[in-house]
């Protein structure tokens, strides 16, 4: 018979903490994911791949698994790629602690993944005069981006890629259990 005294069980410090807004974690994606195949509100799936520590605590230990899902797509159309949001809305720390969290996919293009132009469909010959000698014109031909646009590709996230998760609300944290 196994008895479990309260001795036996490490504990993380009684102190409460906030993991701040704008706090970035690693991960990488556990699925493929793209906009040629995905729907809003597919679900997708992603994993810490180190120890995230913060006030001097390992705050988010290694293999917690975070679940979201596509918030939002964009198909492509002429002239911009597809275009995707991915909300994170749940952390699994590794001894089975569920947190609720609210936060994004980071881009530097307000969280949203793809959505860039595409390159021109057509370009212009312009000639450039550079100088006159000897009442000659030296001109040089270069070629400029037309006013068309090609089609739009649609953008996808390969199984292990490595991406940021950033926060937009603090984490109250109140789990104590540590799992060795």
């Amino acid at each position: 018979m196994n008895v479990c005294f309260a001795s036996d069980v490490r504990l993380r410090d009684y102190t409460e903490f906030d993991i701040p807004a704008g706090f970035h974690i690693p991960v990488i994606s556990l699925q493929e994911f793209s906009t040629a195949y995905c729907e809003e509100g597919d679900k997708v799936n992603f994993e810490t791949t180190s120890d995230i520590y913060l006030y001097n605590k390992n705050v988010i230990p290694q293999g917690t698994k975070l679940t979201g899902y596509i918030d939002k797509k964009n198909e492509p159309i002429i002239g911009t790629n597809a275009a995707m949001k991915v909300f994170i809305n749940k952390m699994y720390l590794p001894d089975g602690y569920e947190i609720p969290i609210k936060s994004y996919i980071y881009t530097a293009n307000n969280n949203l993944i793809g959505g860039e132009l595409t390159p021109p469909a057509t370009y212009i010959k312009m000639p450039h005069y550079q100088r006159w000698v000897m009442f000659r014109a030296f001109s040089t031909t270069q070629y400029v981006p037309g006013n068309k646009r090609r089609m739009g590709e649609h953008v996808t996230i390969s199984s292990g890629a490595n991406l940021i998760i950033v926060l937009t609300e603090p984490i109250h944290f109140t789990h104590i259990v540590l799992n060795d």
